[in-house]
C-alpha cells in the first residue's frame, strides 16, 4: 500500500480533523494577511515614532513568518493541503487590505485590530479543537493567543 493511500488514524476523527483544518486555515490567511500589513507598515512608517515603530513591526512580521509556517504544517498533519495563494487568503481572511499608506498611528490601530482579528480567529478554532481532544492544535493556537494578546496590548499602549 501506497504512503499516499494510507488512512490518518491519529485519535481524531475524520469530521473533526476537517473542521480544525479549516478553522487553521482561516487561521492561516489571517496570520498572513496581518503579516503582510505589518511588513507593509514597516517599509511605510514615518514621523516622530518611525524608529520605534520600525523596529516593532518587523519584529513582529517576523514572528508572523515563522507562525504561518507551523500553522500550515499543522493543516498538513491533520492530512489535508494548506491555502497558500492570495485568492485563497482574501476569501478566508478576516482581515482586510489597507490601501494607500496609514499615518503611523493608523497603522497602530490597524495592527491591533489585526492582531485582535486572530485571536479571535484562533480562540474560535480552539474550541473545535479542544473538543476533538487535539492538543497538539491547542497548544499551538494557545501560543498564537498568547502572542497575538500580548501584541496588541504592546500597540494599544503606543496610542494612549
Amino acid at each position: 500500500m501506497a504512503a499516499s493511500t494510507l488512512p490518518i488514524n491519529i485519535g481524531i476523527s475524520d469530521e473533526h480533523r476537517r473542521a480544525i483544518a479549516d478553522g487553521l486555515s482561516r487561521t492561516l490567511a489571517d496570520t498572513y494577511t496581518l503579516y503582510l500589513k505589518t511588513h507593509n507598515f514597516h517599509w511605510n512608517v514615518t514621523g516622530p515614532m518611525f524608529q520605534t515603530l520600525h523596529l516593532m513591526f518587523e519584529t513582529q512580521y517576523n514572528e508572523l513568518a515563522l507562525a504561518v509556517d507551523a500553522i500550515a504544517e499543522r493543516i498538513r498533519a491533520l492530512g489535508f493541503p494548506a491555502p497558500g495563494t492570495y485568492s485563497e487568503y482574501a476569501k478566508l481572511s478576516s482581515i482586510s487590505e489597507t490601501p494607500g499608506v496609514p499615518t503611523a498611528e493608523e497603522m497602530i490601530t490597524l495592527l491591533v485590530e489585526g492582531q485582535e482579528a486572530v485571536a479571535r480567529t484562533a480562540r474560535e478554532v480552539f474550541a473545535i479543537a479542544d473538543e476533538a481532544n487535539d492538543e497538539p492544535t491547542a497548544d499551538l493556537l494557545t501560543q498564537r493567543l498568547q502572542i497575538h494578546e500580548k501584541n496588541a496590548w504592546m500597540l494599544r499602549s503606543l496610542l494612549q
